[in-house]
């Protein structure tokens, strides 16, 4: 699925306006056939910690969690954790929680979004047959493209805005090179635009919301408001991106002042107020964490996700296929009852035995 520059610039802004590392996160979820035991869930994250770095946090001969801690975990969630050092100075932390239903594993989830539980629901059915139990998994994570104030439907198509974010349903199938590099070029527009309008939209009403604050504005509130549309053609004359401009700069040469600057400086209370804001919604292109699901028996259905040579199943979980719709990642398999072919056996063998006998007398 093609990105447009905008969106590939959009983790390292959030980077910078969130000033910390994400450690990779990794998430394991497995489903047992044990009566006692329903499912267990595992999360593990690995940072490079150098001994110096461990002896400065931890203590000399102590061993903790690996830091820093990726903010999309909720510690609280957690039971027992296992902490290992491997090569390069490379620390792995991996927390394992055991639920006795999924329900259960869903109101304990250990992701987070901007400081969030993320919501899901979880469903787990058992169907009994004579010669195998089928389970069918599914666990739907819930969309959080209400934290944009402009829906993506709004500028495109709904098979578009959930093929671009997604990559489903497959838009592409059965086009050329040509045709499908002509096709994705339109998406990057539309995605480009909106992310823009919403970015713009953020800082805009932030603006109008705190205009009292401003000690000599340039214009009236009224008039700020009346500016709306020509400000934006302002900012994006030269730049496509509106992640690639100088806000207080671009302020500045329009009004010929700069009172809004305090928005836009980390130092005062405003900016940092609004720099929170703007990080809320990027962090969502950030969170990344690849959910992988093992299920009890042989797996005939992956659903959306890639059944692995090991029998796992690989779901790739993004913030950004949370913003068009719900993520639902299901998968069915069985288990087969050795017993109850060896059982059908004995009794068609009995059946057999029975019926000669009873012909040779």
């Amino acid at each position: 699925m093609k990105k447009s520059r905008l969106f590939a610039a959009v983790a390292v802004t959030s980077l910078l306006l969130s000033s910390c590392y994400q450690p990779e996160v990794l998430m394991h979820t497995t489903i047992h056939d044990k009566p006692w035991r329903c499912a267990t869930r595992e999360v593990s994250y690995k940072n490079v910690m150098t001994q110096q770095m461990r002896d400065s946090l931890w203590g000399k001969d102590h061993l903790e969690w690996s830091q820093p801690m990726p903010e999309c975990l909720n510690i609280d969630a957690f039971c027992k954790s296992h902490t290992e050092i491997g090569e390069g100075d490379t620390v792995t932390t991996t927390f394992t929680c055991p639920f006795s239903s999924v329900e259960e594993m869903c109101e304990k989830s250990p992701l987070q979004l901007n400081g969030t539980r993320l919501r899901s629901n979880a469903r787990l059915k058992k169907r009994f047959r004579w010669f195998y139990t089928e389970y069918a998994y599914t666990e739907v994570f819930y969309c959080v493209g209400d934290t944009f104030k402009l829906a993506a439907t709004d500028y495109a198509d709904k098979d578009i805005v959930s093929f671009w974010f997604t990559g489903k349903p497959n838009l592409l199938e059965g086009l050329s090179g040509a045709e499908a590099s002509q096709k994705l070029q339109g998406m990057d527009d539309f995605a480009t635009k909106w992310l823009n309008d919403n970015l713009y939209q953020l800082c805009f009403d932030f603006i109008v919301s705190h205009y009292d604050s401003i000690p000599t504005p340039p214009v009236s509130r009224e008039g700020f408001i009346g500016l709306r549309d020509s400000l934006l053609h302002f900012l994006l004359a030269d730049e496509e991106d509106i992640l690639s401009i100088q806000p207080e700069q671009k302020l500045r040469a329009f009004f010929h002042s700069d009172a809004y600057a305090t928005f836009f400086n980390e130092e005062t209370p405003l900016g940092r107020v609004l720099n929170k804001e703007l990080t809320n919604r990027l962090n969502i292109f950030w969170f990344n964490v690849p959910y992988t699901l093992s299920m009890p028996g042989k797996v005939i259905d992956a659903g959306n996700g890639t059944l692995q040579p090991d029998g796992t199943i690989f779901y790739p979980f993004t913030g950004e296929r949370l913003i068009p719709q719900d993520y639902t990642i299901s998968a069915v398999s069985r288990v087969t009852h050795w017993w109850a072919y060896l059982l059908t056996l004995l009794v068609i063998a009995v059946a057999i035995a029975s019926t000669l006998y009873r012909r040779r007398r």
